[in-house]
């Protein structure tokens, strides 16, 4: 098996070595901050939804709750009680969106893991390109 031999002297060869791990590093932050940018916008359009979500159970609660009660009260409950049974019904469903979106933030990962499992290798080369 013949190997490759450089004729670099070992100040050449650290200069480059420190060149090159510098460079990596640059790139993986660029990398690390293009992740978490991504990975941002997703968490974003989630908090769209928690705000959808209580944007339409305010106006469902408004409007719906009113038609609701009027009609409660036309079947023979008391305001009180149909207010009460209608305001309850609408106020679910916001919720069951506000709590989607909740999940959903959640279990959102913010980590950069590929630019950790990159950092990871790049470590791994270093130590190699040393010995």
């Amino acid at each position: 098996m013949q190997q490759n031999r450089d004729d670099r002297s070992l100040t050449e060869l650290l200069a480059a070595l420190s060149r090159d791990t510098s460079a990596l590093v640059r790139q993986e932050v660029a990398i690390a901050r293009t992740e978490i940018m991504q990975k941002a916008y997703g968490m974003g359009k989630d908090v769209g939804l928690v705000a959808a979500g209580g944007a339409t159970a305010y106006a469902g609660f408004l409007a719906l709750t009113a038609a609701l009660i009027v009609g409660l009260r036309k079947a023979g409950l008391s305001w009180g009680l149909a207010a009460l049974v209608g305001g309850s019904l609408i106020s679910g469903a916001g919720v069951a969106l506000i709590l989607k979106g909740v999940t959903n933030l959640r279990q959102a990962d913010l980590m950069p893991s590929e630019t950790i499992e990159t950092l990871k290798e790049n470590t791994e080369w270093a130590k190699n390109q040393m010995t």
